[in-house]
């Protein structure tokens, strides 16, 4: 089903004792605003976490190889939740798939016409759009190599900004083995690993995202894969675990839907009526119960409705 509205949402998390988002420009240590010491966390960052729990959810859907995928052991339904920007994946191969899957769907159709050109990439790209969520969602350049054009996706995301500064802290860290006999010679069968691990003790993070019904026409992004998104950022962080990490929760997750597709109200004047703030008795947060959250629910513009997630 087609989207009719336009959405604007708010996404709160925190992070205790772990990295959110490390710079690999600078040693792994937690992003931070020079200027003013406010942690910062990518979109792209996010955007992973969201493919990850696709993937992870949706596995079961998915073709296991070409055969599956080529000799009709699959309805290509199936396909609408693969991920296209995988770890490790090749992305030329992934546009390859489109136009040998095209050639199939035609043969399958009886349809022997043979598109050029720009029909050809527009084929492809609506076929990437169908197979793969990311693409649908997202968006993605796909004009790399084997030509599968450009789309642009219905769902953006902003940088997450913490509420207040943070601190990096560094820990040395200590492994009970080597690697290498070498090693453990120069050792005299120490066989110790020193290493470094950075970690923020808490931070309460925000980050502002929309949704373009118009977008989402053009690229087959429906109203069962919002849902599915909305699932994804209030699920993700509990199936992202991993030591550097630390312990990451979604805390908050605040969408405004508006009537029409163009906008009741612009974006910002909705996302300041969600706010957060240190209580007065806290001079250093350490767990979400040391903020406030107020929502700002009355006299909201004709036509929007704050729809709380999580």
């Amino acid at each position: 089903m087609n989207l009719t509205n336009r959405y604007d949402f708010v996404l709160l998390f925190d992070v205790k004792d772990g990295n959110p988002n490390g710079d690999p420009d600078a040693g792994n240590l937690p992003r931070m605003d020079a200027e003013t010491g406010h942690g910062l966390m990518t979109d792209v960052s996010l955007k992973r976490k969201v493919r990850n729990f696709v993937a992870l959810t949706k596995d079961k859907d998915q073709p296991k190889d070409q055969a599956d995928e080529f000799k009709g052991k699959l309805n290509p339904a199936d396909r609408r939740y693969e991920i296209y920007v995988k770890e490790k994946s090749i992305l030329n191969n992934q546009h390859k798939r489109a136009y040998i899957g095209i050639e199939r769907e035609e043969l399958l159709a009886g349809d022997d016409k043979k598109r050029k050109g720009g029909d050809a990439v527009d084929d492809a790209r609506q076929w990437m759009c169908r197979n793969f969520f990311d693409v649908r969602t997202f968006g993605a350049v796909m004009s790399t190599g084997i030509n599968c054009g450009q789309v642009r996706g219905p769902v953006q995301l902003t940088f997450a900004r913490s509420i207040d500064p943070i601190i990096a802290q560094e820990h040395s860290i200590t492994r009970m083995a080597v690697a290498t006999e070498a090693e453990a010679e120069k050792q005299d069968g120490d066989n110790r690993t020193m290493g470094r691990k950075h970690t923020v003790p808490y931070g309460l993070y925000m980050a502002h995202g929309f949704v373009s019904s118009f977008l989402a026409n053009q690229t087959g992004f429906s109203e069962d894969d919002l849902e599915l998104l909305w699932q994804a950022l209030a699920q993700m962080f509990e199936h992202d675990r991993s030591a550097a990490r630390g312990e990451m929760s979604t805390r908050g997750l605040f969408v405004f839907k508006h009537e029409s597709e163009l906008g009741n109200a612009p974006a910002h004047a909705l996302f300041e009526r969600i706010q957060t703030r240190l209580k007065d008795s806290v001079t250093v947060p350490r767990n979400f119960s040391d903020y406030e959250l107020t929502m700002d629910e009355a006299a909201l513009p004709s036509g929007v409705t704050l729809i709380r997630k999580v």
